[in-house]
């Protein structure tokens, strides 16, 4: 069954290819493949309800058809699907065969407890992948962020997610305003455009407690220092410039941004940014499809797509993905397989891309030129994801205690909405953090 859709998830796509390795050429030239192998049988799968989970739930019965393997799929919202499978895995008993994997967030738990099988010896194996599984047409990115760090991959990438700059082409126009280049040119032309007495705003964006932490992260992006943990794997987040982002955060939702923004995570951005009320919009771009849903959307089809800006010493975009993964303690790893393979095939993830559901893991649907000229999506938005691979690094720290880190960097942002001093914020959240990530990493 599927549950409501609430939240998306993202990792590069990369712009580089990844050769397809020796054994899985092999296998496919000798394979005997056959996709009824497993028929009769039926798997779990779990995902994270998100616009591409639907997609796949609803042209599940295609696999099902093609495999004679019954498929029992359900869609969780984002918080619980992860509190759930991760109880799950705990227990050494878990539900289900195939489970969705935010990897900005539980790649690290995932790898060290190894709850998902390595794929790799199943893209091996003639019998169970199939010739035209095209393993070099995934993006080198997001195989890499599907590949732990001792070498295991557990995970097939499924989808990348970059933050994007969302812009009203009306609303700029009105005021003679380029889209920005540049950070501080971002800051003064939301400025400008702020209207508070016509209840527009210059900009939106997430100042909610935890749900803000990838904002802020964007910024850091664009400073020297880039990372949130050192090679060392200490914490910096109260360095000169995780202050510089921080202020940064704290003027362009304290001065350009709706009344009670810090309460906004990015569903309360996206219904300001649909009504007209906000001029810039810096999120994920799998929100993009209601923008241009005319029956919903004031700004449908006044929507410009953008590279973030840069900052004050690069240029990068913040990156998340998701993955599948197998469970090791599945009793139907070759079903299970089959269901990988189908999820990512070409048509699904062309789907994805068309629809405007997100950034496909694999490159080919982006070299779909008949598929994207019938897109309700302009040519700008498929140029803006090409461009922000080319610049994504991830979003946050690849670390166990992710949603503690973003608890608490994000309270500390939240406070700077308020007011609140961002040096003695910032310095306040490391000292508390910094003994949960010591105790992790010590764990590990």
């Amino acid at each position: 069954m599927t549950r409501g859709i609430t939240r998306r998830t993202a990792l590069a796509a990369g712009a580089g290819l990844l050769a397809a390795p020796p054994l899985v050429r092999e296998a496919n030239a000798q394979s005997a493949f056959d996709w009824k192998r497993f028929a009769g049988q039926r798997i779990e799968v779990s995902l994270t309800a998100n616009p591409r989970s639907q997609i796949l739930i609803q042209n599940q019965r295609e696999f099902e058809d093609m495999t004679g393997i019954r498929v029992g799929a359900e869609a969780i919202p984002e918080q619980q699907h992860r509190q759930k499978f991760a109880i799950e895995f705990a227990s050494g008993r878990p539900s289900f065969d195939v489970v969705g994997i935010s990897l900005h967030v539980n790649k690290r738990q995932v790898g060290k407890a190894r709850w998902c099988t390595d794929i790799r010896a199943l893209m091996a194996d003639p019998a169970i992948t199939a010739p035209d599984f095209d393993f070099a047409d995934f993006g080198a990115g997001a195989v890499a962020y599907s590949t732990q760090s001792d070498g295991r991959m557990d995970t097939l990438p499924e989808f990348t997610d970059y933050f994007i700059l969302y812009y009203n082409k009306e609303l700029l126009a009105a005021q003679n305003v380029a889209p920005p280049a540049t950070y501080d040119e971002m800051y003064e032309s939301a400025r400008r455009l702020n209207d508070s007495r016509r209840q527009i705003y210059g900009n939106v964006g997430r100042g909610l407690r935890n749900a803000n932490v990838v904002l802020w992260s964007s910024f850091l992006l664009g400073t020297q220092q880039r990372d949130c943990i050192n090679a060392e794997r200490q914490l910096i987040t109260d360095t000169p410039d995780a202050i510089w982002a921080g202020e940064f955060y704290k003027k362009l939702l304290r001065d350009c941004s709706p009344p009670g923004v810090s309460g906004f995570n990015w569903n309360e951005s996206q219904t300001t940014f649909m009504q007209g009320r906000a001029a810039f919009w810096l999120d994920g771009v799998g929100f993009a499809a209601p923008l241009e849903d005319r029956a919903r959307s004031r700004v449908a089809g006044k929507v410009g797509y953008a590279v973030v800006p840069r900052g004050p010493a690069h240029h990068h975009c913040a990156m998340f993905g998701t993955g599948f993964g197998i469970a090791e303690a599945s009793q139907k790893k070759g079903p299970a397989w089959l269901y990988l393979q189908w999820a990512t095939n070409k048509t699904n993830q062309l789907r994805f891309l068309t629809s405007g559901a997100g950034s496909p893991a694999r490159t080919s649907p982006y070299r779909n030129e008949e598929a994207i000229s019938q897109s309700r999506f302009s040519r700008e938005f498929f140029a803006t994801l090409v461009e922000s691979a080319r610049i994504s690094r991830p979003g946050l720290p690849e670390i166990v205690p992710v949603t503690e880190f973003r608890d608490t960097i994000g309270a500390a942002l939240t406070s700077t909405i308020g007011g609140a001093d961002v040096a003695t914020e910032l310095k306040r959240a490391t000292d508390a953090f910094r003994p949960v990530l010591e105790q992790s990493e010590r764990a590990g």
